[in-house]
């Protein structure tokens, strides 16, 4: 028996009617649904609902995958949701055998794993946490993304159209050859440079292809590669390149982000010498700096005992370098993510596990086959980067568009001049991005081509219903299915995904079904596992290949996050409610972490930078709502006794907190607060701030619930009065 009941998907009460049959113990709906009424709801197979006086709440409307999506495109890996039900209940009932196939039919290998596919351990109570996936089996990334391709004679292919900041008519493409051309010369170049299998090492570039080429040359040779946000601090890089004891950076001289320029190469060497300051050596022994401005309108400082130039090093490199065959369950990567106690965790990924995956997942998710334009709008700095530009697409011999500007500059028109002008088939891009362009109207969008879409996807947070349904029409013409992906930077890929199959129903703003070998469960704050329909924490059963290993250097926070929370479970930090058809609507983080655009901002980060400032006494930071960027952050701040809170040191804190973090960690609202709200034993109470953020006057005593236990009740109302001063 299944360890969880296989649900039905499908809304019974809300979509068209239409004939049924039995397929196994599940019953699953024929792909022709007749327009008609259903209860007391009539309702349509396009978006143009029927408006009615009543109407139902959001998760009852279901929408099937367009008929147009299959009259255009006629090659799918998975043909209707029968089959993908095949087979996502083999991989729960079989899934030595079936993830057994999907390697071999997947990646290439040098040499296949022990007898044991998967071995691990979910529970404290028995052990270490660990799992291990193909342990024994030898392949190498690098190999798998490129040099395979071009062996079978798909050299000539183009891997990546570059689109840079300012908009051009130029085609700028790498072939999977000129990729290979470049990857083999850094690599020898960090071979003779010391880095061995294991190091670690630290780039912080835009998101261009010598990004990726720098990643997978890490790859070639057995390194890893810690790739850091371009956005981020002197500080908050200084921390990564400690904790991972980095000593080469590979980087850029700077660039221009919308109007904006970057100074990347300053902040690498200032972050560079806050490491060396704070562990009492020369951490940093190479610098390796891809000169992508003009030197005669900005020059860098060049140190010659530690920094060169990117051009020279490749020009005088060996050509080719030999490939390291990896363990599959030696590391990859490391990236790091916000976590509640304002320590970035490093999360490590695998070879063979996260590879598999990561490819699997992006050719299922956006029925990728070669020969598509696909192009998602991710920064290779985050993990959606890692796994849906650089190595899920690379696995699958894509062609990709990579974009280093902003969507909306020069103009709101940017992200759909692109999808013209390269063809684009597949789009993947944020829920914060579309916000951001709906405000700008649909003339922006219809003034661009977009018949070469086919599929439309989305990432980083739930999208709200409108927003859906704005994507689907504007943009995909109602011919598009809308792939609303929920995975994380632990997961390595996607989790719980609507796949674009015949006779699936898309719910707007619902993450929908769990992809392959994924057992998702929703329980209470006991650990009990709640049936049917419920609200709780969402919690996954068994292992999947894409999974983090550890935290480096700190196995025991992995175990404490991830895994002490609810035994045996893999605890995900987010809220989850499952509705009467078994799909999944995330509600929402349950720890100190905010997403904002995407991105999971540490409540700590930012209240230790503002904590920082001189001015400051007390700092409780908390999400709240954004049209835009789905949370915002909201910040308490305490001042000394002699500050006077002034719009000058509200600016003055943003900035310290950009600063300190980086431009995307600063405060939304700072929000003066003489005292916060604490019990007697001095926690905050949270709650009630958040609730305060978010209501502002207009906050009742229903909404706060009970203040009894505050040491001071009379602070809440003080803060109310103060809300928007």
């Amino acid at each position: 028996m299944l360890a969880f009941q296989l649900p039905t998907f499908c809304n019974l009460r809300y979509v068209p009617q239409f004939q049924q049959y039995k397929c196994r113990r599940q019953r699953w709906f024929k792909t022709r649904p007749s327009r008609g009424r259903v209860g007391s709801i009539h309702c349509c197979t396009n978006l143009r609902e029927t408006k009615q006086a009543t109407q139902p709440v959001e998760e009852d409307w279901s929408y099937p995958v367009p008929s147009e999506y299959f009259d255009r495109v006629t090659n799918h890996h998975v043909k209707n949701i029968e089959e993908y039900m095949r087979i996502y209940e083999r991989s729960i009932r079989q899934p030595d055998e079936f993830w057994s196939d999907m390697a071999t039919q997947v990646l290439s290998w040098k040499q296949l794993w022990d007898k044991q596919v998967c071995s691990y351990n979910f529970d404290v109570k028995r052990g270490p946490i660990f799992c291990e996936w193909f342990k024994g089996g030898k392949l190498n990334a690098c190999y798998n993304c490129v040099d395979r391709h071009v062996e079978a004679g798909y050299g000539d292919q183009v891997a990546y159209y570059a689109e840079g900041n300012e908009e051009s008519s130029d085609l700028r493409g790498y072939t999977y050859r000129e990729l290979l051309d470049y990857i083999e010369r850094l690599a020898s170049a960090l071979k003779s440079r010391g880095v061995q299998k294991g190091d670690v090492v630290a780039i912080y570039m835009p998101n261009i292809p010598e990004l990726a080429i720098a990643m997978l040359a890490c790859a070639r040779i057995g390194a890893i590669h810690s790739v850091v946000f371009g956005g981020f601090s002197a500080e908050s890089l200084a921390n990564r390149l400690m904790d991972a004891k980095s000593r080469v950076i590979i980087t850029c001289d700077g660039y221009r982000r919308g109007e904006k320029m970057v100074p990347l190469k300053t902040v690498a060497d200032t972050a560079a010498e806050l490491a060396r300051e704070a562990m009492g050596n020369n951490l940093v022994e190479h610098k390796i700096i891809y000169q992508k401005l003009n030197p005669t309108e900005y020059s860098v400082t060049m140190d010659s005992h530690v920094d060169e130039w990117w051009h020279d090093v490749l020009s005088k490199s060996e050509k080719h370098c030999a490939i390291e065959w990896m363990d599959a369950e030696d590391p990859l990567f490391v990236l790091y993510t916000s976590g509640s106690t304002g320590r970035p965790k490093g999360i490590v990924h695998t070879t063979g596990g996260y590879l598999l995956y990561a490819a699997l997942t992006h050719r299922y998710a956006f029925n990728y086959h070669p020969g598509s334009v696909y192009f998602c709008t991710a920064d290779c700095g985050w993990i959606t980067g890692h796994s849906y530009v650089v190595y899920g697409p690379l696995v699958n011999r894509a062609t990709q568009v990579i974009f280093e500007g902003v969507p909306t500059y020069p103009d709101a028109d940017r992200l759909w001049k692109i999808s013209a002008k390269y063809k684009v088939n597949q789009l993947y891009t944020a829920p914060t991005l579309i916000r951001s362009l709906m405000r700008f109207g649909e003339k922006y969008v219809k003034n661009c081509r977009r018949d070469s879409l086919t599929l439309l996807a989305t990432v980083g947070e739930p999208i709200n219903p409108e927003a859906w349904k704005w994507f689907s029409r504007e943009v995909g013409e109602n011919r598009c299915p809308i792939v609303d992906t929920w995975w994380q930077t632990e997961t390595g890929g996607h989790m719980i995904l609507p796949p674009p199959v015949q006779g699936f129903y898309q719910k707007p703003g619902s993450a929908s079904i769990p992809f392959f070998g994924i057992v998702p469960v929703v329980v209470n704050e006991k650990g009990e596992e709640l049936s049917g329909e419920c609200e709780g924490y969402l919690c996954i059963k068994k292992p999947w290949p894409g999974m983090l290993r550890t935290v480096l250097g700190d196995h025991s926070r992995m175990e404490s996050t991830y895994f002490s929370p609810f035994r045996g479970l893999y605890m995900s930090g987010d809220g989850c409610k499952r509705d009467k058809d078994g799909y999944y609507w995330l509600t929402g983080r349950v720890d100190d972490v905010i997403n904002v655009s995407g991105h999971r901002i540490g409540t700590a980060e930012v209240e230790s930078a503002l904590i920082a400032h001189g001015s400051v006494a007390e700092a409780a930071v908390v999400p709240v709502p954004h049209d835009i960027k789905g949370q915002g952050i909201y910040a308490y701040v305490t001042l000394r006794e002699g500050e006077e809170p002034t719009e000058e040191l509200r600016r003055a804190l943003k900035h310290a907190v950009r600063e300190h973090i980086g431009a995307i960690c600063s405060p939304d609202v700072i929000h003066w607060a003489p005292a916060l709200p604490k019990t007697r034993s001095g926690k905050i109470m949270r709650r009630i701030l958040r609730k305060i953020a978010e209501l502002g006057t207009n906050v009742s005593q229903s909404d706060l619930g009970d203040i009894s236990t505050l040491s001071d009740p009379q602070v809440v109302e003080t803060l109310v009065s103060l809300h928007g001063k």
